[in-house]
């Protein structure tokens, strides 16, 4: 595996029997509404008069004398409103978490404090509560990324004291204006703190978020008697210890309640069928029956755009929803599965925790989640509001290649953190992320990670004008990383465990989260039998693998040199590089067979470009299958002018696997073979990760020798320029520069795989 490789109709009506309803925020509201209303304004109430007051609204509300709440929602109202603690909330999905807090805000409200001021992970859970609350009459906002243009009208509001909840995202208590101007008063006046999603606190959470941390700070900063509430479904023992210690700070006691997390509605399986066609085949011969709308989850987003694509020519009802999709079409795909307009929605895990359709009736996953924790997040989306849903897993044979490239490009490392201090102490003021990057090599993603870890750490600030050191010391806590390293690899096993089991499938995911009642649940397909079908037809098999046996992913021609390449050195006649590409400098648009992460051809070129037993790179001839696979790239390549030479970049891991590819192809057409650029005498560059030193450690690198620039300028056509792997797409741009500089009409690139 190349460790380059990179990975997302209105609600039915509430039972009247129970209340509140699973996940049907609605009703909630109404109820708190009821309840408030008999409230006198300034009036606080505790004990039997708060219990009976809320005990008489719901049975007034659902017409039963003996409706209850569910179990522990009271008693967490009662710890917020009547004692003002702080309270710890481990609950299933669809017990009622958000009726708890939005209750609790609202009587607190009653009784004279300011808002509630929700921290929320995820935009989706946003949208839905704030229309939610909206509808019945809550007067609820949201400060995030999405609504940039709605803060002004928000602030007034807030300074009208017209906002009973106010929901922001984490990453707005790291900006500066908001943390100067609204968050101190936010502070001063708040009624309620809720952590929404709390296991992203935790860096031992499935979904740990850096700019999470920053709540234990703003817990701190609270006034004496604010009750906090934090909420989750998924936090085993050592997360709920470590958001008991942050929810702590100042000396204060936690109530923690822990309930049931087994899922009564849920019917989980796992269906090993092998080869991603076959897991195609079979989604396509038995989508339509499972029931109602659910969610297809898929580890990366060429498998999700892959998957979606083969099912919807095949007539089914789906969309693609991935990190790569617009946010305006993310949000009409939300809306579509909703109103039970398409069938599915082929997500990555950018459809997540946010996302409410309390009817969904059914997920299937194309590839396993890491961990068991994870998958118990991403099922608990289905079955919230009706009495069965149907899961399943398909897994996949590239999952582990997968979760190791999550795992090993998610955690700082000392070199890197040195490297970002050190460029901050070196400016002479605050720096964008595009300027710091053109001074360490950290790619953009990683870089912006590992910002957000030194400010929660105190090291590193977002002011106005960029990131700035704050002067602190800061030390790399290199024990704690390798405990969370060997956390991951323990959820592995686990997950592979979960694949294999002899016993209750939810009994064991409850088990993993450290559920005290986990218990066999009598419905999986280990306790009851399989419950799906088990085989497809060869005919249905067969169509899925044509479809998958596509070749030829389009690569974009680089048009702008990297920011930063100036100060770099990077000069050409004397004159330092940026800004355009000159366009007699440019390549044309190129091709490769597949990505490494698609579905058809991604595992027989994972295969290629895995290491052998020492870890290097392994190297031969071109296998026959992906020579051939790589002539009908060519034959369907609908290029402007036909090639008529070859030309291939030197790789000094695989040698052999490069020019055996350029020279079969230079055969096979027919085309005039022009052998190898040069390379420079000297050690090989460390291995550049971001754009700005990948593209100064290339500059120099290469040279066109003297007798193929000769032939160059007697070509009457393009030339094709053959690599093994493109990821940046810098040392196809550097070296066809160089052609083009010698004389080449226009430069094809051509390559087995792209990273991307």
């Amino acid at each position: 595996m190349d460790p380059n490789w990179p990975h997302w109709a209105e609600e039915p009506p509430p039972d009247p029997e129970e209340f509140p309803p699973d996940g049907d925020f609605d009703d909630a509201v109404r109820y708190v509404r009821g309840l408030s209303a008999l409230l006198p304004s300034g009036r606080w109430l505790s004990g039997p008069a708060l219990r009976e007051a809320a005990l008489g609204i719901l049975r007034t509300l659902t017409g039963l004398d003996d409706a209850s709440f569910h179990p522990g929602q009271l008693e967490a109202i009662e710890a917020l409103v009547a004692d003002h603690r702080r309270a710890l909330v481990v609950q299933r999905t669809g017990w009622g978490k958000s009726a708890v807090y939005f209750i609790a805000a609202l009587l607190q409200r009653r009784a004279g404090f300011g808002p509630a001021l929700i921290v929320s992970p995820l935009l989706a859970l946003m949208r839905d509560q704030v229309a939610a609350a909206e509808r019945a009459g809550v007067r609820a906002a949201a400060i995030n990324s999405s609504n940039v243009t709605e803060w002004g009208d928000i602030e007034q509001l807030l300074d009208a004291d017209q906002v009973d909840v106010l929901f922001v995202s984490p990453e707005r208590l790291v900006n500066p204006r908001f943390r100067a101007e609204q968050l101190p008063r936010l502070v001063r006046s708040a009624g309620l703190l809720v952590i929404d999603e709390a296991h992203c606190i935790s860096d031992w959470g499935h979904d740990f978020r850096p700019d999470y941390r920053r709540i234990r700070d703003l817990i701190t900063q609270l006034p004496t008697g604010v009750p906090v509430l934090a909420t989750t479904a998924t936090a085993n023992s050592r997360v709920v210890a470590d958001v008991e210690e942050q929810m702590a700070a100042g000396g204060h006691e936690v109530f923690t309640l822990r309930g049931a997390l087994a899922r009564d509605s849920l019917r989980l399986g796992v269906l090993d069928l092998g080869t991603p066609w076959r897991r195609l085949a079979w989604l396509s011969e038995h989508l339509d029956s499972l029931p109602g709308s659910g969610i297809i989850y898929c580890l990366t987003v060429a498998g999700a755009e892959d998957a979606a694509e083969l099912l919807a020519t095949s007539g089914r009802r789906v969309l693609a929803y991935t990190g790569r999709t617009d946010p305006a079409e993310r949000l009409a795909a939300e809306e579509a599965l909703k109103r039970n307009e398409v069938k599915a929605l082929v997500a990555t895990s950018a459809l997540g925790m946010g996302f409410d359709k309390p009817d969904l009736g059914f997920v299937v996953h194309l590839g396993a989640p890491s961990s068991p924790v994870a998958y118990y997040q991403q099922v608990g989306r289905a079955g919230r509001a009706t009495d069965s849903a149907d899961v399943l897993l398909l897994p996949g044979v590239e999952d582990r290649d997968i979760w190791h490239y999550f795992a090993t490009n998610a955690m700082p490392t000392q070199a890197k953190a040195d490297a970002v201090l050190g460029a901050l102490a070196q400016a002479s003021g605050p720096l964008s992320v595009g300027a710091l990057e053109a001074r360490v090599d950290i790619k953009r993603s990683p870089l912006e990670l590992l910002l957000k870890v030194l400010a929660v750490d105190g090291a590193v600030e977002l002011v106005r004008g960029g990131w700035a050191g704050t002067g602190q010391p800061w030390a790399y806590d290199a024990e704690r990383y390798q405990r969370i390293a060997q956390a991951r690899v323990a959820e592995q096993q686990a997950m592979l465990t979960y694949e294999h089991l002899d016993a209750c499938r939810m009994a064991f995911l409850t088990s993993e989260l450290d559920d005290p009642h986990s218990a066999p649940c009598g419905r999986c397909d280990v306790c009851a039998g399989p419950w799906y079908p088990t085989e497809v037809t060869l005919a249905t098999s067969q169509n899925a693998r044509q479809s998958l046996d596509r070749v030829g992913v389009p690569i974009a021609p680089r048009a702008l040199w990297p920011t930063g390449l100036d100060r770099l050195g990077v000069v050409a006649n004397g004159v330092p590089v940026k800004g355009k590409i000159a366009p007699s400098e440019q390549l044309a648009p190129g091709r490769v067979i597949a990505r490494l992460s698609d579905l058809g051809w991604g595992g027989a070129l994972r295969e290629l470009f895995a290491p052998d037993q020492d870890g290097r790179p392994s190297d031969a001839e071109v296998p026959a299958e992906l020579g051939r696979a790589c002539l009908r790239v060519l034959k369907e390549w609908r290029w402007d002018e036909r090639p008529v030479a070859v030309a291939w970049v030197p790789s000094l891991g695989r040698p052999r696997l490069v020019e055996s590819l350029a020279t079969g192809i230079a055969q096979a057409g027919r085309l005039e073979l022009l052998g190898p650029l040069q390379v420079a005498a000297g050690p090989a560059p460390a291995g550049s990760v971001n754009s700005a030193f990948r593209v100064r450690d290339l500059w120099g690198r290469f040279g066109v020798p003297p007798e193929m620039a000769g032939r160059l300028a007697a070509l009457n056509g393009p030339v094709l320029l053959v690599d093994d792997l493109v990821d940046s797409r810098w040392t196809m741009t550097v070296a066809g520069r160089l052609l083009r500089l010698a004389g080449a009409r226009a430069v094809l690139p051509l390559a087995l795989a792209s990273v991307g």
